[in-house]
C-alpha cells in the first residue's frame, strides 16, 4: 500500500497519540476517528411510519424516565 508523509503540529500529534490504543499505528488511529459512519449514510432508511412510531416511543421513554427521575428526588428530600 503506498503511503505519504503529511507534516502535524505538536498539538496535533499529542492528540493523535493520546487516542492510539497499544500496537495501533497512526494510520489505523486516523482510520478509525475519520471512517466513522455518517448520519447522512442511514438517511431514508425508515419509512415514514416507522419515523414516526420511533418518535412516539422515544417521546415515551423520557416523559417515563422524567418520572422516575422526579420520584427518586422526592425521596432523597
Amino acid at each position: 500500500m503506498p503511503t505519504r508523509t503529511i507534516s502535524i503540529t505538536e498539538e496535533a500529534y499529542t492528540n493523535l497519540a493520546s487516542r492510539k490504543e497499544a500496537r495501533e499505528s497512526f494510520s489505523e488511529v486516523i482510520n478509525r476517528i475519520t471512517g466513522g459512519a455518517s448520519l447522512l449514510d442511514i438517511a431514508g432508511i425508515l419509512t415514514h411510519e416507522e419515523a414516526s412510531e420511533m418518535r412516539r416511543a422515544i417521546k415515551g421513554r423520557r416523559v417515563d424516565m422524567r418520572r422516575r427521575m422526579d420520584q427518586t428526588a422526592m425521596r432523597m428530600r
